[in-house]
């Protein structure tokens, strides 16, 4: 690892004030410290924010949930707040890692996660991600966890994180603090997909620090899940998943929030199979036209085409599920009426 100066900041004014050119900031450390130990990434600097007092979940006075940077990932799935009016975003949390990991990884931290691309943390290989203009290996190499949508002609990698599945199917607000003050990313603006700069993940500015997420009222997320699709039960990245959130009213579909995960270089919010379900009746047939709608425009190759078909079953299992939870909760009601 190379030698880097370390600086601790004691607030956001004195953190924005200590980082230099070349350095970065530091929380949880669950992504980073792996990355200057593997060579991936060299800092001349690191100044570390995890002391910093953005450990509170609040309401704020517009109903919204704000959730501090250094909140810590285990903290949040168990906030009531969470739980009560975002269970997909609590069962994304817990869906994620290992509960020594969660314990120690923050809400900025996640926001900021890389790929977990193989030839991305293999330097002998070429990555324009890690490298610009050097190529991508996993075009015409390993291609089991390539993505479906959003790829280019330089990356074809995936988004790892769990928890920002959710924050895209919520319409999460990121904020952010610089020298030049306060700024709101809509989380759809984010992170980017790879286009001609696979290497720049993120549209924060240069020394800009996360401060924390907002979580508008979304009535509609009380009535939501998580659905992770990986090769071992725990501990493993997906290959697929889906955040989804339904809302019926007469057997149709009033309003719906499906994002995907595992499938592209950001969080993919399904726009097309949303617009298509919204007004519809509640039918599997109906959920799989929406989702074909979402695949039309998937590119595959010969590795990574059965999460075409692993996608497809579980949006239709995830709302099907939602449909069955809402009657069951109806049933309940009714009954508790009588």
């Amino acid at each position: 690892m190379k030698p880097f100066d370390f600086q601790r900041a004691d607030t956001v004014p004195d953190a924005l004030g200590k980082l230099a050119p070349g350095g970065a900031y530091l929380a949880g450390g669950t992504n980073l410290v792996d990355h200057l130990r593997a060579g991936i990434r060299e800092v001349d600097q690191i100044v570390d924010v995890s002391r910093l007092d953005l450990t509170e979940i609040t309401e704020t006075s517009g109903g919204s949930v704000r959730v501090g940077a250094m909140v810590k990932n285990s903290d949040m799935a168990a906030h009531p707040f969470i739980r009560e009016r975002y269970p997909m975003l609590s069962e994304a949390l817990l869906a994620a890692a290992s509960g020594q990991i969660r314990n120690m990884a923050t809400t900025g931290g996640n926001l900021l996660q890389r790929t977990r691309c193989v030839y991305f943390y293999d330097p002998t290989t070429p990555c324009n991600k890690r490298e610009p203009g050097t190529g991508c290996s996993a075009i015409a190499g390993f291609g089991k966890y390539n993505a479906l949508f959003g790829a280019s002609e330089h990356c074809v990698t995936t988004h790892p994180s769990d928890m920002c599945v959710a924050l895209a199917a919520l319409d999460a607000v990121v904020v952010v603090e610089g020298q030049g003050g306060e700024r709101r990313i809509p989380f759809a603006e984010f992170h980017r997909l790879p286009g001609d700069t696979p290497e720049i993940d993120t549209n924060l500015r240069g020394g800009e620090l996360i401060t924390a997420v907002e979580l508008p009222p979304v009535p509609v997320a009380a009535h939501s899940t998580y659905r992770k699709v990986r090769e071992r039960a725990s501990y493993a990245f997906a290959l697929v998943s889906v955040a989804g959130a339904l809302h019926l009213e007469g057997g149709n579909v009033k309003e719906v929030r499906l994002a995907f995960g595992g499938v592209a270089h950001k969080p993919w919010r399904a726009q097309k199979a949303e617009a298509y379900l919204t007004g519809r009746p509640a039918t599997p047939e109906n959920f799989r036209a929406a989702i074909e709608a979402e695949l039309a425009d998937a590119q595959t190759g010969p590795e990574n085409a059965f999460k075409v078909p692993m996608l497809r079953n579980t949006v239709i299992s995830v709302l099907e599920e939602l449909v069955e939870n809402r009657t069951a909760q109806r049933r309940a009601e009714q009954g508790g009426a009588a």
